[in-house]
This record gives structure tokens, C-alpha cells and sequence, in this order.
């Protein structure tokens, strides 16, 4: 069940998790999930590689800022309900005016493999259908990356096909699994 929080979209909360929007002051938070994730998230999301500094922290943290106001990107902090403990981040991102939105999510190495992605992302989707009344969201992972079909596939997304040469990682071409989710797919309560 997803609580949304008095302040509307910046905020909502899950089973164990609280999903907020990022602040500026979350920049050493996220490098440090960041480093401690590179040999596990670095193959599939380029952004987290080895060379990943505290400045790119904080320059991407002020690179989300417009997407919020555009309504075009919806960045968030994925954090322990009870400790506060920083676990991750996820995204919706405005593909068309359809309105279709993309779904991304990550989760630092020490937190993987504790159901954190797949309930941050069913958490998402029901903010993304109830919220921002998108009427499809996309998921598309790597045909490498097996944790991130496992999250969509517990998330209730349907396959849809396999989209080839779809993404260019760290220099190498991956082939791409496309799922998609439409509100009647989820429970919305």
C-alpha cells in the first residue's frame, strides 16, 4: 500500500520505504551508494562508473531540479522508513505527451536482493497512475541484466518484446527487454 504525503507529489511512502524527492543535500549519500555500487550497477547504468566523484553527485543532483518543473522527470531518493538509511533511486521520465513515462530504479550493492526495487517500483507505479495520470509505463533493461527483469517481472509488467541494439553501455551494444505497465495491471488501492 503507497501513503502519499500531505505535499503531494514530492513524497510518498511504502511498506518499508520512504520515496522523496532529492535535495541538494543528498549529495554525499548518494556518492557513497554510488561507489559502493559500481561493480554491481556500473555495468548497466553509465553515469555510475569508476572515475564517480562527489562534484558528479552534486552536478546531477542540479541537473534534476528542471525536470520537476518541466514535469518531464520525476527523480527520487529511495530511503529506510525507520533509519533513514539511503537505499537507491528511481525515476519517472515523460517520454511523449501520450503521456507515457519511462521507470528506472537502482539499489546500492549492500541493500540488493531485499525486495527494495520491486516494492520502490510498485510504489512508483501507483504514483505515477493515481498522481500524474500517465496511461502506460515503461521499463527497459538490458537483456544482460538479469536483476532488472526480475524487478519488472514482480512488479507485474508485461513483456512486451526485445528491442535490438536498444542501448549503448560503457561503449558496447546491449540488446533491451521492453515491459510495460497500464493501470489496470496494478491493484490501485
Amino acid at each position: 500500500m503507497v501513503n502519499f504525503a500531505s505535499e503531494g507529489p514530492l513524497s510518498f511512502q511504502t511498506q518499508r520505504l520512504n520515496i522523496g524527492r532529492y535535495t541538494l543535500d543528498d549529495d554525499q549519500r548518494l556518492y557513497s551508494a554510488a561507489r559502493e555500487s559500481i561493480p554491481e550497477v556500473g555495468k548497466f547504468l553509465p553515469w555510475c562508473h569508476p572515475d564517480y566523484t562527489i562534484d558528479d553527485s552534486r552536478s546531477w543532483l542540479q541537473t534534476i531540479i528542471p525536470g520537476w518543473h518541466d514535469k518531464q522527470s520525476y527523480a527520487f531518493a529511495i530511503t529506510d522508513k525507520d533509519t533513514g538509511e539511503f537505499i537507491g533511486g528511481c525515476v519517472l521520465n515523460a517520454i511523449d505527451e501520450n503521456p507515457i513515462a519511462n521507470l528506472g530504479y537502482w539499489i546500492r550493492s549492500s541493500e540488493a536482493n531485499k525486495g527494495y526495487a520491486t516494492e520502490a517500483t510498485r510504489g512508483l507505479l501507483i504514483f505515477g497512475f493515481l498522481q500524474l495520470k500517465y496511461i502506460r509505463i515503461e521499463i527497459l533493461v538490458s537483456t544482460k541484466n538479469l536483476a532488472s527483469q526480475k524487478v519488472a517481472i514482480n512488479a507485474n509488467a508485461t513483456l512486451e518484446g526485445t528491442l535490438r541494439n536498444r542501448l549503448l553501455l560503457h561503449g558496447e551494444n546491449h540488446d533491451a527487454l521492453l515491459y510495460s505497465v497500464v493501470p489496470d495491471d496494478i491493484i490501485m488501492s
